[in-house]
């Protein structure tokens, strides 16, 4: 089973991400990734392995920010390494996904996004969905979190999914179907996103589980958001 953690707020994300990933670590995975955003951009450190293979190899690296997801994933569409483990980014690179579930008819997905000239790195089924939701957004020039309501009107399967963006850096995107989500209210305009209440327990007992097919936007300023 596929494990899910996400941060945003005023403290740096890697420590609470990383202990969140690591209190997954029950449920079962082959590969392990963490997403950042800074100043700088965004920072993407994934591997194969466990999650103490990720953190040996990010440990050198710059691993600050305040908006981080991360991801434990069990293989399903493509094999256990490093470029098919979570997270996975949209064709131009500003947009990245972690997911937990399957999307059923990705593969014709993938051959009409291909077809308009997107190119994958992956096996995946989320990266066809980041890249849909990325090709919807250019095409219909509506925001964000409509392209990912109008993706995920078009995908078939389970999901749960937490979205960042370059383009947003202050914000994240949650969404759910068939596949557990909880959102961790923190202090001082934080929040944290789970697949399960175990990454989050020690830091907030206040916590909203999404209903299937609803949409939450999260952001660092404190407001908080559900759409259906």
């Amino acid at each position: 089973m596929c494990g899910i953690v996400g941060y945003i707020g005023y403290r740096e994300a890697w420590p609470i991400v990383l202990k969140g990933l690591k209190r997954l670590e029950y449920r079962g995975y082959d590969s392990a990734g963490i997403a950042l955003m800074n100043n700088s951009g965004q920072h993407i450190y994934k591997k194969a392995g466990k999650v103490a293979v990720l953190e040996e190899f990010a440990e050198s690296q710059d691993r600050s920010g305040s908006v981080g997801m991360g991801h434990t994933r069990w293989a399903t569409h493509g094999v256990p390494s490093d470029r098919n483990s979570h997270p996975h980014t949209s064709n131009n690179d500003k947009l990245s996904i972690i997911h937990n579930g399957i999307i059923e008819n990705y593969a014709t997905l993938k051959e009409e996004l291909i077809q308009r000239g997107h190119e994958f790195k992956s096996d995946t089924d989320t990266e066809v969905l980041i890249h849909l939701i990325e090709d919807i957004q250019e095409k219909t020039n509506v925001d964000l979190v409509e392209a990912v309501r109008i993706a995920l009107n078009e995908v078939v399967g389970a999901y749960a999914i937490v979205i960042v963006s370059q383009d947003h850096p202050d914000m994240m995107i949650a969404a759910k179907k068939s596949s557990p989500l909880v959102i961790g209210l923190g202090e001082k305009d934080e929040y944290y996103i789970a697949s399960d209440a175990t990454p989050i327990i020690e830091h907030t007992n206040k916590v909203v589980y999404l209903n299937d097919e609803e949409i939450t936007v999260v952001r660092r300023d404190g407001t908080f958001e559900i759409r259906s």
